[in-house]
């Protein structure tokens, strides 16, 4: 399943970023710290790059997220130029607090009333750039929901005399190379319901949980992992909630039982997981470019009977 989601509205959004970081001086990529690479949009990439502007990588969600991983993004982030990288919850003021200092030292020359230092927050639907926004201002100035791309303008915010900030809208990609990636940001909430199927999702979910999170499994379902596959999962978790189709004979709604493990992954109740590490994402690019020139090696079929044969 490849799934896709870029709604209108992103595209207006894209263009209107384009055009304000040239007046920003540090871009601040909010990132979902349980999918780091995943969810960040090569467009802003292109876009700071294109600007030269260092970036500010944001960690966010980090409470939720496997500790060992996320120690391991930021020391892969630390290699690249002109970004820092910083592991923090939205929801802790002590974490947000510590922000502004950290950008400043990207941009030492914008430290005064006269040359105030300008932060354009930046990143996907649904990764908390609004809660930043709202703690760094100390009051409601964005929109704040469990969906993505709540929104849907930009706005500009002057906190005080040395410091203005930029807020944009949650900003996906046309195109969404590597399947794991869109299922990676659908089990947690970063594209529209209407993009992706619940079952789906929450198989591939189960499927990498019994790999790299059994335990976490057991420990909130109550059901032994062993000999288990992913379909066997959202089965078990059918059986212990009593997620039952009425009429059907006790037959099992897959629906709900995808829908709790997904939620249970979203909100941190399962625990602290991670979907991809530097090693894992490394060894995905490898599969999807492997497969590419696979498929570049089979034979064009010129003859119907032998595609037929085929």
């Amino acid at each position: 399943m490849a799934i896709q989601w870029f709604p209108g509205h992103m595209t207006s959004a894209r263009k209107k970023a384009a055009e304000t970081l040239a007046h920003a001086d540090v871009v601040v990529e909010v990132l979902d710290a349980r999918l780091p690479a995943a969810s960040s949009n090569p467009m802003i990439h292109e876009l700071r790059a294109f600007r030269q502007r260092p970036c500010l990588k944001l960690l966010n969600k980090a409470d939720v997220a496997d500790p060992a991983a996320t120690q391991a993004w930021l020391d892969f982030f630390s290699q690249q130029p002109g970004v820092k990288a910083v592991a923090i919850s939205c929801k802790k003021p002590s974490d947000v607090a510590k922000i502004p200092a950290i950008a400043q030292k990207l941009a030492p020359h914008r430290n005064d009333a006269v040359k105030p230092l300008r932060l354009m927050i930046m990143g996907i639907p649904n990764v908390g750039k609004s809660t930043l926004m709202n703690a760094l201002v100390k009051k409601r100035v964005a929109a704040v929901g469990d969906q993505p791309a709540v929104t849907k303008s930009q706005q500009r915010i002057d906190i005080s005399s040395r410091l203005t900030i930029y807020d944009t809208p949650g900003m996906l990609w046309p195109k969404i190379e590597h399947p794991v990636d869109g299922l990676m940001l659908a089990a947690s909430h970063a594209v529209g319901v209407n993009a992706y199927i619940d079952e789906e999702v929450a198989t591939w979910l189960a499927g990498f949980l019994l790999e790299q999170y059994p335990a976490l499994l057991t420990a909130r379902y109550g059901f032994a992992t062993a000999g288990m596959d992913a379909v066997a999962v959202i089965e078990a978790i059918a059986r212990k909630r009593g997620c039952l189709i009425k009429g059907r004979g006790g037959e099992f709604d897959l629906e709900k039982a995808s829908g709790i493990l997904l939620n249970d992954y979203r909100t941190g109740t399962l625990g602290r997981i991670t979907l991809e590490t530097p090693t894992l994402r490394a060894a995905r690019q490898q599969q999807l470019t492997n497969a590419a020139v696979d498929l570049r090696k089979e034979p064009e079929i010129t003859d119907p009977d032998e595609a037929g044969e085929r």
